[in-house]
């Protein structure tokens, strides 16, 4: 195990892998990973279409379904869930060492169910069908239209891996979710105990919408006002995150969750997301070293575990200075910046930037079966 990846572990925190394309399974990538201390895999949209757009690995399977009839829509599926039924299946032994903890593996519904509910749990369902494994989650964005989809697919035994979490307001929306979700599952005499669920709290994209508006507003400003708002940069992400993590606790501290835990459930933990640095001028493991606590999660890109792999500094971060955090946020709000306004155009441009993708995904299949020698498609499923 990478040392840096033993450290987190010690401090209660798993690292998991944002990243998939077919190589990685079929060359051994993904088993030197659980090797490393890797404990689970995510994945969405944008790496997938980047993963078949960029290589070839999957023309003969996408030959084979065009063959039959499928279109774009029905073959980006097949493939999808075939490559996840293979990293779960790697994943297993993980899954089975944690007693349920660990080891799973993430496939999202279509982003562009993200305004209906009915859709995301339709489609949710027949995902959690098709791949037929218990150590995988199912992948629901945090949009308003989300939140019952996430109380129903949990009530159904689904295990739910709430993406695109931005705000605070948005987090404890979902885990109530998840917690009604819970209790239903109960009434109807289900087993808690394997229940799984993250909730993906995003970090970096915070700090970029955060310091543009910075910036905008330190131009024309006069020296003081300029040197006041430049350091208020690239500090918002982790404030925020450090915030939802209390959150956390104060809900785990409550008498709702004590009556699910007596009934054998599992906390909901917390996923940092986007912890690559998106600037710079931020060190690449800002995100990784700064929230560092229990019941956690962190799903990193491979550049960001390559910087682990030269070494990190590692200690429990996520619970320090807490009341920093809040000045910061409550300086950020003095100064004009809206973290309600910010944490709404992110979720916005969130589900944007995974329904552009999945298009895109789309028209590439599609081009790659006419290239390969398929007719053209007819009407896509979903």
């Amino acid at each position: 195990m990478i040392d840096p990846i033993r450290a987190l572990a010690q401090h209660g925190q798993s690292l998991w892998y944002d990243g998939l394309k077919r190589d990685l399974i079929r060359t051994g990538g993904l088993a030197r990973l659980i090797d490393d201390g890797v404990r689970g895999l995510t994945t969405n949209p944008a790496i997938y279409e980047k993963a078949i757009a960029e290589t070839t690995d999957y023309d003969a399977d996408i030959a084979a379904l065009a063959g039959r009839g499928l279109d774009a829509r029905a073959i980006y599926e097949a493939l999808a869930i075939q490559d996840l039924r293979a990293a779960a299946d790697l994943m297993r032994p993980v899954w089975e060492e944690t007693d349920g903890r660990d080891g799973f593996v993430s496939l999202e519904v279509s982003p562009l169910h993200a305004a209906d509910t009915r859709s995301t749990v339709e489609e949710a369902l027949h995902l959690w069908s098709a791949l037929a494994r218990p150590n995988v989650f199912i992948k629901v964005p945090g949009t308003p239209a989300g939140m019952p989809a996430i109380e129903a697919l949990c009530a159904q035994g689904v295990n739910v891996n709430v993406t695109l979490l931005f705000s605070r307001s948005a987090y404890r929306a979902a885990a109530a979710a998840w917690m009604a979700g819970l209790e239903a599952r109960a009434r109807r005499g289900g087993d808690l105990s394997r229940a799984a669920s993250v909730a993906s709290f995003f970090v970096s994209r915070v700090d970029t919408l955060v310091d543009r508006r910075l910036e905008e507003r330190a131009r024309g400003a006069d020296p003081a006002a300029r040197a006041r708002l430049e350091g208020l940069r690239g500090k918002a992400g982790i404030a925020n995150a450090k915030l939802a993590y209390q959150d956390f606790q104060g809900l785990s501290a409550t008498g709702r969750w004590a009556g699910l835990a007596a009934r054998g459930a599992r906390p909901q933990r917390v996923l940092f997301a986007s912890t690559s640095t998106k600037d710079p001028r931020y060190p690449p493991l800002m995100y990784v070293e700064g929230l560092v606590g229990p019941h956690t999660v962190d799903t990193v890109p491979p550049e960001t575990l390559e910087a682990l792999r030269r070494g990190a500094s590692i200690h429990a971060t996520l619970e320090e200075d807490v009341p920093g955090a809040r000045a910061h946020l409550a300086a950020l709000e003095a100064d004009g910046i809206s973290m309600a306004a910010v944490t709404d155009q992110l979720l916005a441009e969130g589900v944007e930037k995974f329904a552009q993708p999945f298009e895109r995904l789309i028209g590439t299949l599609e081009a790659r079966r006419a290239r390969l020698g398929a007719p053209a498609a007819g009407a896509h499923r979903g």
